[in-house]
């Protein structure tokens, strides 16, 4: 009886132990500790990541810089009072400091 109750528990136990095993292995552990272990590699891949989103940042700012002087050029169009007075003055304010 108490032979059968520990062969039980050890079953057990044998069958979460391959489950963690499975749920490493899915996560690709060893490959990331290699990963960590490799410096070279890691400046690399990090390096040039930097890179991307550096060069992603200056194209997105670009194109909301873009779209914010189009719709600024739009509004001045309309000849909105209160609006159109307040681009002018900017307009003035930086064409004195060119």
């Amino acid at each position: 009886m108490i032979m059968a109750e520990k062969k039980e528990s050890i079953d057990k136990l044998k069958n979460r132990v391959q489950l963690l095993a499975d749920a490493l292995d899915k996560m690709r552990l060893a490959e990331y500790v290699e990963y960590l272990n490799n410096t070279k590699r890691m400046l690399i891949v990090n390096f040039i990541g930097g890179l991307f989103r550096g060069f992603g940042m200056a194209i997105g700012f670009t194109l909301l810089g873009a779209v914010v002087i189009y719709i600024l050029r739009r509004l001045v169009m309309m000849n909105l009072p209160i609006i159109g007075d307040f681009i002018a003055e900017i307009v003035k304010l930086v064409q004195r400091h060119l």
